[in-house]
């Protein structure tokens, strides 16, 4: 099966991830997907196939030279995005890609336009797979999973090629960011690995947010409107002067690069409760932390003035994987390395977002990002040129023989 065929195949299983089940993986659909798929890893020759009962699907390339090298891992994630549906996923190929509006729902008038998404200007001549305007495409991170494979499956037709040792997983639930919670690096068993879950072609990232949820619950009391002076306490009210009091350029739609910022994710309350949900993101960690710091402020503040009205609760999420990384800077010279000896030009950027690259990183197995060329994920307008997802499977090869060399 061919890098395209494989992807398309792979975008046929319904694997969204959802927060709400508490399972791991979350949905049945990860679960047949990583049978299918453990079933193709030993089909095409990969050996300690493993799947274990929360979806973790890990296998082996063999080394076939004698020196002892570094084993190296890739890793892709099997679930896609609870932003929109997965299911019935038909997606269709634009040739040699003009430049021109793509109509990709007509009934629903959902085009695909440069004006709109000018990235689509970088691949004119390419060719672009995309969705039927209905669903999401799932390259985010099916993409990263079709190359891992192929490139494994090239490796395999291909001796001549000398490489160590080469370890490949993929996980549930990512999108929920419970990727690697049950992620056995020990069982893993390499030096060093990379999640091939970025966007554009040349990404590579190593620097991602450090990132924290905060739930902010206004306690109110409600009496009739018409006798509530001196009485009512309206936790609606008091909730929105506390979303105000935080600075409004340090918010997503305000930031990009290495700026921080607070989200407000989520308002849902009455009279007599009302919660606020916010995500705290800040690349730098004294940052992140006084980010966390200046909410408790504002919590107190509200209580000064409505005594016991306001409780806060603060949970991490995940870190920025560069302190981890930094150390062993030698995995991300060699990435940009191997893209440069296949016509990519690297990218290097911070992440915008978290990968489980981050938390493998802090559980002792250094994982930078490595695009897999999809773009516009989590929605109908997602999109993947082929000729990305070539180029990858092409880096995921060099690098493989790279570490055999060194």
């Amino acid at each position: 099966m061919n890098l395209v065929d494989r992807f398309l195949h792979y975008v046929s299983f319904d694997t969204q991830s959802d927060e709400l089940t508490n399972m791991t993986p979350s949905t049945p659909g990860q679960m047949i997907f990583a049978q299918a798929l453990a079933e193709e890893l030993k089909r095409i020759g990969l050996t300690d196939v493993t799947l274990d009962d929360n979806g973790y699907l890990m296998a082996t390339l063999p080394a076939n030279i004698d020196k002892q090298v570094p084993v190296v891992g890739f890793i892709a994630h099997l679930d896609t995005s609870p932003d929109l549906s997965g299911r019935h996923v038909s997606p269709r190929i634009v040739k040699n890609y003009g430049g021109n509006d793509i109509v990709l729902c007509a009934e629903d008038n959902v085009v695909l336009r440069p004006t709109e998404f000018p990235e689509l200007l970088h691949y004119v001549g390419q060719d672009l797979i995309v969705t039927n305007g209905k669903t999401l495409l799932g390259a985010d991170d099916k993409a990263g999973i079709a190359e891992i494979v192929t490139a494994m499956e090239y490796l395999l037709a291909h001796p001549e090629i000398k490489h160590g040792k080469i370890r490949v997983a993929f996980n549930p639930d990512e999108e929920i960011g419970k990727g690697a919670h049950k992620f056995d690096v020990e069982a893993f068993g390499a030096d060093w690995a990379y999640t091939m879950d970025g966007g554009e072609i040349g990404e590579l990232e190593y620097e991602n947010f450090n990132a924290a949820v905060a739930r902010i619950t206004f306690k109110g009391r409600n009496v009739h409107p018409g006798y509530a002076k001196h009485k009512m306490i309206n936790s609606i009210r008091i909730a929105n002067q506390y979303a105000i009091m935080l600075p409004r350029w340090e918010t997503p739609e305000h930031t990009e690069g290495y700026e921080g910022f607070y989200h407000l994710i989520s308002f849902e309350g009455n009279v007599e409760q009302t919660v606020l949900t916010y995500i705290i993101r800040d690349h730098d960690r004294d940052r992140f932390e006084r980010r966390k710091k200046e909410l408790e402020h504002l919590t107190r503040k509200i209580n000064n003035e409505f005594p016991d009205c306001a409780s806060i609760e603060i949970n991490d999420q995940y870190y920025n994987m560069r302190e981890k990384v930094e150390p062993v800077m030698h995995i991300v010279d060699l990435v940009s390395e191997a893209m440069r000896a296949v016509d990519v030009v690297p990218q290097v950027k911070p992440v915008r977002g978290g990968t489980d690259g981050a938390q493998l990183s802090f559980k002792g197995l250094p994982c930078p990002n490595i695009f897999a060329g999809g773009l516009n994920f989590h929605g109908r307008y997602e999109f993947v040129p082929i000729q990305s997802m070539e180029k990858a499977t092409e880096v995921i090869v060099q690098i493989a023989k790279m570490v055999a060399e060194k």
